[in-house]
Protein backbone atom coordinates (compact mmCIF):
# COMPACT_ATOMS: atom_id res chain seq x y z
CA UNK A 1 0.00 0.00 0.00
CA UNK A 2 1.15 3.40 -1.34
CA UNK A 3 0.85 5.97 0.95
CA UNK A 4 -0.26 9.34 -0.70
CA UNK A 5 1.35 12.90 0.43
CA UNK A 6 4.25 15.38 0.42
CA UNK A 7 7.36 14.65 2.18
CA UNK A 8 9.26 16.32 4.78
CA UNK A 9 12.15 17.47 2.30
CA UNK A 10 9.53 18.65 -0.69
CA UNK A 11 7.77 21.01 1.99
CA UNK A 12 10.78 22.29 3.20
CA UNK A 13 12.06 23.05 -0.52
CA UNK A 14 8.30 24.73 -1.48
CA UNK A 15 8.65 27.00 2.26
CA UNK A 16 12.50 28.12 0.67
CA UNK A 17 11.23 29.11 -2.17
CA UNK A 18 8.21 30.99 -1.19
CA UNK A 19 10.61 32.79 1.56
CA UNK A 20 13.07 33.94 -1.52
CA UNK A 21 9.71 35.07 -3.25
CA UNK A 22 9.13 36.92 -0.20
CA UNK A 23 12.39 38.41 -0.34
CA UNK A 24 12.47 39.48 -3.67
CA UNK A 25 8.93 41.51 -3.14
CA UNK A 26 8.80 42.82 -0.44
CA UNK A 27 11.54 45.76 -0.66
CA UNK A 28 9.10 46.81 -3.71
CA UNK A 29 6.13 47.00 -2.04
CA UNK A 30 8.04 49.60 0.61
CA UNK A 31 9.47 51.56 -2.09
CA UNK A 32 5.99 52.11 -3.52
CA UNK A 33 4.61 52.98 0.06
CA UNK A 34 7.29 55.74 0.25
CA UNK A 35 6.75 56.64 -3.58
CA UNK A 36 3.07 57.40 -3.07
CA UNK A 37 4.04 59.27 0.70
CA UNK A 38 6.18 61.56 -1.59
CA UNK A 39 3.18 61.68 -4.50
CA UNK A 40 0.55 63.08 -1.97
CA UNK A 41 3.26 65.32 -0.10
CA UNK A 42 4.11 66.78 -3.60
CA UNK A 43 -0.17 66.71 -4.28
CA UNK A 44 -0.87 68.71 -1.15
CA UNK A 45 1.76 70.93 -0.97
CA UNK A 46 0.64 72.34 -4.46
CA UNK A 47 -2.91 72.32 -3.20
CA UNK A 48 -2.44 74.54 0.17
CA UNK A 49 -0.14 77.01 -2.15
CA UNK A 50 -2.82 77.45 -4.53
CA UNK A 51 -5.52 78.46 -2.23
CA UNK A 52 -3.18 80.77 -0.05
CA UNK A 53 -2.75 82.40 -3.76
CA UNK A 54 -6.17 82.18 -4.00
CA UNK A 55 -6.73 83.89 -0.77
CA UNK A 56 -4.62 86.44 -0.97
CA UNK A 57 -6.27 87.43 -4.77
CA UNK A 58 -9.84 87.59 -2.83
CA UNK A 59 -8.81 89.83 0.66
CA UNK A 60 -6.85 92.47 -1.55
CA UNK A 61 -3.30 91.18 -0.96
CA UNK A 62 -3.49 89.96 2.62
CA UNK A 63 -2.09 86.83 3.22
CA UNK A 64 -4.12 84.29 5.55
CA UNK A 65 -2.83 83.99 9.10
CA UNK A 66 -2.30 87.69 9.27
CA UNK A 67 -5.66 88.43 10.18
CA UNK A 68 -7.42 88.94 13.65
CA UNK A 69 -5.16 86.29 15.40
CA UNK A 70 -7.41 84.01 13.50
CA UNK A 71 -5.44 80.78 12.19
CA UNK A 72 -4.31 80.08 8.68
CA UNK A 73 -5.84 76.77 9.03
CA UNK A 74 -9.64 77.64 9.77
CA UNK A 75 -8.94 81.37 7.34
CA UNK A 76 -8.88 78.33 4.92
CA UNK A 77 -11.61 75.72 6.03
CA UNK A 78 -14.08 78.27 6.73
CA UNK A 79 -16.15 81.23 5.16
CA UNK A 80 -14.83 84.41 5.89
CA UNK A 81 -15.23 88.00 5.27
CA UNK A 82 -12.94 90.18 2.58
CA UNK A 83 -11.03 91.60 5.58
CA UNK A 84 -10.79 88.06 6.82
CA UNK A 85 -12.56 87.56 9.79
CA UNK A 86 -14.80 84.30 9.81
CA UNK A 87 -18.35 84.54 9.56
CA UNK A 88 -20.27 81.12 8.83
CA UNK A 89 -22.10 83.55 5.81
CA UNK A 90 -18.79 84.86 4.61
CA UNK A 91 -18.37 85.89 0.85
CA UNK A 92 -15.34 84.19 0.64
CA UNK A 93 -14.33 80.58 0.99
CA UNK A 94 -14.14 77.68 2.83
CA UNK A 95 -10.90 76.98 0.46
CA UNK A 96 -10.29 73.70 1.80
CA UNK A 97 -12.51 71.37 3.04
CA UNK A 98 -10.07 69.84 5.53
CA UNK A 99 -6.32 70.77 6.31
CA UNK A 100 -3.86 67.75 4.70
CA UNK A 101 -1.92 65.69 7.27
CA UNK A 102 1.38 65.52 6.43
CA UNK A 103 1.69 61.86 5.22
CA UNK A 104 5.35 61.56 6.72
CA UNK A 105 4.72 62.88 10.68
CA UNK A 106 0.71 62.40 10.60
CA UNK A 107 -0.57 65.30 12.01
CA UNK A 108 -2.15 68.59 10.53
CA UNK A 109 -0.37 71.61 12.70
CA UNK A 110 1.04 74.08 11.27
CA UNK A 111 4.06 76.40 13.26
CA UNK A 112 6.38 79.45 12.25
CA UNK A 113 9.25 77.23 12.40
CA UNK A 114 10.75 73.56 11.86
CA UNK A 115 9.60 71.45 15.14
CA UNK A 116 9.02 68.08 16.19
CA UNK A 117 5.41 67.27 15.62
CA UNK A 118 4.27 68.81 13.31
CA UNK A 119 2.90 68.66 10.19
CA UNK A 120 3.48 71.66 7.91
CA UNK A 121 5.76 75.28 8.24
CA UNK A 122 3.83 78.10 6.93
CA UNK A 123 5.44 81.73 7.55
CA UNK A 124 2.30 84.46 7.46
CA UNK A 125 4.37 87.55 6.36
CA UNK A 126 5.57 85.68 3.23
CA UNK A 127 3.02 82.89 3.02
CA UNK A 128 6.03 80.56 2.43
CA UNK A 129 4.28 76.98 3.04
CA UNK A 130 6.35 73.78 3.25
CA UNK A 131 6.35 70.36 5.15
CA UNK A 132 7.93 70.03 8.43
CA UNK A 133 10.19 66.70 8.47
CA UNK A 134 11.83 67.43 11.71
CA UNK A 135 11.47 63.87 12.95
Amino acid sequence: MTRKGFTLVEILIVVIILGILAAVVIPQFTEASNDARAAALDSDLQTVRSQIELWKIQHLDALPGNVNGVSMQDQLTGKTDQDGTLNANGAFGPYLQQFPTNPYTGTNTVGAAAAAGQGWIYDPATGDFSADNTP
